[in-house]
């Protein structure tokens, strides 16, 4: 198992019960898997009473019959979750970790999707959580200790029913993060990037056309990003064992899985590191030069009326798009990077634009600052800006 392949033990979860939901197949039943394998005992809490009852006696069969049960789950039902609780409890006596795996991928465009998918959405990828939060969490807390995973995604566009209440998940384990710091009770997001489970296949599915593309074309376009189901459920069951490490913050499978000393078959350690410092020195850049527009912008409109038109116009016109389009932008491009996108996939960005809107900055200061002093200072900040947006550049092309 991959799980076993890095520094974690058999005993890390020794005697801790997981409840997974959705995880009669795909994602969850490989962190299942993992989980069992670092000595917790799990509960499959899956609607789907044929992939639950299935999962259930494959891992009974792996890993004992006493060490992995099937409780029936609809996560968006208050009574259904009670169930599963009082039924966790008289199985195990305790839960001490909860991954909100289960999920259901509503794709189309925002007006064309019906509202009885958005509710089902809804239900399903936000109030489930929340549901499993108000059922385990007081017992965790209680007891001072506990995991409580969230599972985030990465919107684009026909995705919107399925990815806004992924984002509104984030928020749960921010908002639960800071609920929790005096306790020894740990929650936090990971997303597990791009995975060929049936539940993705079937959503990409619809969504591949929408973008002219067909279902092999459409993954074709992530293909050093993909992972297997068992890659992400191993990371899924370490970032568990590291959540301490990992409390209040959103992670993606390959973090989990370098913290975990596991190698994915055909990188070396050293190349994985190599990609993941990559990877989180985009996300600094990315932020710095998110900061430093956000002030400026914030500058220009304390500026007299005309000043500040042509300042914005300015932007717009060598920047080639307007200040506001600029800090979407580049907020999308630090979710794609957490999500475990790799710098190279920021193509969408403009950069180089952004760094030539800098250095029209420097000639026109050339031309309206007559103090050598303050324009020599004016031109060291204007060129660390402009270095910012290069060093990104940098490590797109590499």
């Amino acid at each position: 198992m991959l799980i076993s392949t890095g520094n974690l033990t058999s005993k890390s979860l020794e005697g801790q019960t997981a409840i997974i939901t959705g995880a009669g197949r795909g994602i969850g039943y490989e962190a299942a898997r993992a989980l069992l394998w670092l000595g917790a005992s799990v509960i499959i809490a899956e609607i789907d009473e044929g992939n639950g009852t299935s999962a259930a006696r494959q891992l009974q069969r792996e890993f004992g019959v006493d060490h992995a049960a099937f409780i029936q789950t609809d996560v968006g039902n208050v009574e259904s979750v009670a169930s599963l609780k009082s039924g966790a409890l008289e199985k195990f006596g305790r839960v001490d970790i909860v991954i909100n795996n289960a999920t259901i991928t509503p794709m189309g465009a925002v007006q064309d999707i019906p509202l009885e998918d958005w509710d089902a959405s809804y239900r399903v990828n936000l109030r489930g959580p929340v549901l499993m939060a108000r059922a385990f969490l007081p017992a965790m807390i209680e007891r001072n200790a506990g995991v409580f995973v969230c599972i985030s995604s990465v919107g684009q566009a026909y995705m919107g029913a399925y990815e806004c209440f992924k984002a509104a998940q984030v928020h749960l384990a921010d908002t639960l993060d800071a609920e929790l710091q005096e306790t020894g009770v740990y929650a936090f997001t990971i997303g597990p990037g791009l995975v060929r489970t049936p539940g993705a296949v079937a959503g990409i599915e619809a969504l591949a056309p929408l973008y002219g593309k067909s279902v092999e074309e459409f993954f074709a376009m992530s293909e050093d990003q993909i992972l297997s189901a068992e890659a992400a459920g191993a990371a899924y069951a370490a970032a568990v064992v590291n959540a301490e490490k990992f409390r209040g913050q959103e992670i993606g499978s390959r973090q989990a899985l370098i913290e975990a000393g596991i190698t994915l078959e055909g990188a070396s350690s050293s190349t994985i590191q190599h990609r993941e410092q990559d990877r989180q020195r985009a996300i600094e850049l990315i932020r710095s030069i998110h900061t430093t527009l956000a002030e400026q912008a914030d500058g220009w409109r304390e500026r007299p009326l005309f000043e500040r038109q042509w300042m914005f116009r300015d932007f717009k016109k060598n920047a080639g798009m307007p200040v506001e389009g600029w800090l979407k932008a580049l907020e999308h491009s630090e979710s794609r990077l957490a999500a475990e996108d790799q710098p190279g996939n920021q193509t969408a960005v403009p950069l180089q634009q952004l760094a030539d809107y800098y250095e029209n900055m420097k000639k026109l200061a050339r031309g309206y600052e007559k103090d050598p002093k303050k324009l020599e200072d004016n031109l060291v900040v204007i060129d660390e800006w402009r270095n910012e947006v290069q060093n990104l550049i940098s490590l797109i092309k590499a």
